[in-house]
């Protein structure tokens, strides 16, 4: 891996082979990012392989209408989140019972999904994939149609070799298109960086977030500790989502989801797993009054998280310069033409 302390936009970067073959490309770790946990070990990043799967991942016949890429649920603009929908549409008009999250920084988290039912991110497409209420395909439908496809053969060569499709082929591919998605270009990245300067009401905030008890579970530079914790919020009587709990059964981890990472939150409302809040305001209205108490609930929150409006004011300019304007710009992640 390599590891670049100066200004760069570019997520990686080619290695210069002309040998003809898959043309190797290094993920560039932004300054200060800590290492990630996929590393590419057994699925080498390359320029064809990424195109692959950024092709694999726009594209509508991976379900079962085709009318559901990965994109559908995936928007660029709003960092690879769904902008505006609370929950995720899936096929046959159904709704899933959770928010898309955005998708960004993969390559930097252990567990996947909001209850971390995944563990493995080379495998992750397979649960929406097959989901009824998202894609409800399978896999070997869409070796199917890929294999029927000339377009893929020539591609599938030009990453792996040869023509072979299969479905090993397909996860790494896409896998290396989203762990390529990587955001460390906002104006809080410049600022640190002593390319650009926080404006009296971001100071004011970014000081907020420092002492109110926010870096203990968003910390700097991802924003998030990627951990499972029960934030306080009643249980949606139609949802019945108990997070983490559904995965391994134990009270404990009742009520407890993933900590989202806050770079790009400005573009991905609407806010939490089930999508309930629609404003960043909204959220903090609910750890300054509104936290459930309960056996799980995070000692963190015990005592909610006094805030005026004032101070909820200088928070919310604060994390708009999470915003990665090149990120959501890049067309290098953009629909392939």
């Amino acid at each position: 891996m390599l590891i670049l302390g100066s200004f760069v936009v570019s997520a990686f970067k080619k290695t210069g082979n002309d040998s003809g073959g898959p043309h190797p490309l290094k993920l560039i770790i932004p300054s200060g990012f800590p290492a990630p946990q996929y590393t590419f070990t057994g699925n080498p990043l390359t320029q064809e392989g990424f195109e692959l799967g950024r092709k694999l991942f726009y594209d509508g016949r991976l379900s079962k209408d085709g009318n559901f890429p990965c994109a559908s649920c995936h928007q660029q603009f709003a960092s690879f989140a769904t902008y505006d929908h609370a929950t995720s549409h899936g096929f046959n008009n159904q709704f899933t019972i959770r928010n898309a999250p955005g998708l960004f920084n993969l390559a930097w988290n252990k567990e996947m999904t909001w209850d971390g039912g995944i563990t493995n991110i080379e495998v992750q497409p397979l649960m929406p994939i097959a989901a009824p209420n998202e894609m409800a395909e399978t896999v070997n439908n869409i070796l199917s149609k890929l294999r029927q496809d000339n377009e893929y053969k020539k591609m599938f060569k030009a990453a792996f070799g040869n023509e072979t499709i299969n479905s090993q082929r397909m996860l790494y591919a896409i896998t290396q298109f989203v762990c390529s998605l990587v955001s460390a270009d906002s104006k809080y990245d410049r600022v640190k960086k002593g390319l650009a300067t926080f404006t009296q009401e971001q100071q004011n905030g970014y000081a907020l977030f420092q002492t109110k008890k926010c870096t203990s579970c968003h910390p700097e530079p991802l924003f998030t500790d990627h951990s499972f914790r029960n934030v306080g919020l009643p249980v949606d009587p139609y949802l019945s989502d108990y997070g983490k709990m559904r995965i391994t059964h134990n009270p404990q981890d009742s009520l407890k989801f993933k900590v989202p990472s806050l770079r790009n939150v400005a573009l991905s409302f609407p806010y939490e797993h089930d999508g309930r809040f629609s404003s960043i305001t909204s959220v903090l209205d609910h750890y300054s009054s509104t936290v459930q108490d309960g056996p799980t609930l995070d000692p963190l929150l015990k005592n909610k998280i006094p805030l005026t409006n004032t101070e909820k004011y200088y928070l919310v300019e604060f994390l708009k310069t999470l915003t990665d304007s090149t990120f959501i710009k890049d067309s290098r992640f953009s629909p392939p033409q």
